[in-house]
């Protein structure tokens, strides 16, 4: 079960926005829980080797990672044991992939978005992150 309190701030930044760089990880939080309800997502990770993702936030010098493959998902602050893939953009960039607002391939192919290492990898995150979302939005309701 995903927890409700979670659940409440995770919609209070969606309305003002996220106020610091480590709200993002209350997402991979629910990410998290979400393994737990959704068979496609415990699917999907399970299917994937395992791979660590470096963010970067680049306006706010704030960076975090986020392990995931074999049925599970992890996350935290700071630098990530050997990424596979680093992904570089400001908060606005962030904020906006976030809300769905931006696009992760045009931000990509404008520069807003920097990849840095397996490009495979940062696609399978993606498409992980796609399924949470699509699977939780019931609770965004």
């Amino acid at each position: 079960m995903v927890d409700e309190n979670l659940i409440k701030e995770l919609k209070e930044m969606r309305e003002k926005g996220p106020s610091k760089p480590s709200d993002a990880l209350k997402m991979y939080e629910f990410v998290k829980q979400m393994i737990d309800e959704s068979e496609d997502l415990k699917e999907e990770l399970e299917d994937i080797d395992s791979m660590v993702v470096q963010l970067v936030v680049t306006d706010a010098d704030f960076k975090y990672w986020v392990k995931l493959g074999e049925g599970t998902i992890g996350y935290g602050e700071g630098a990530g044991d050997d990424p596979s893939v680093t992904m570089s953009a400001t908060g606005a960039t962030w904020a906006g992939l976030s809300s769905g607002e931006m696009d992760s391939t045009s931000a990509y192919m404008s520069g807003d978005l920097v990849i840095d290492g397996n490009l495979q990898d940062a696609i399978a995150y993606g498409e992980i992150l796609a399924i949470a979302m699509e699977e939780g939005a019931q609770y965004f309701e």
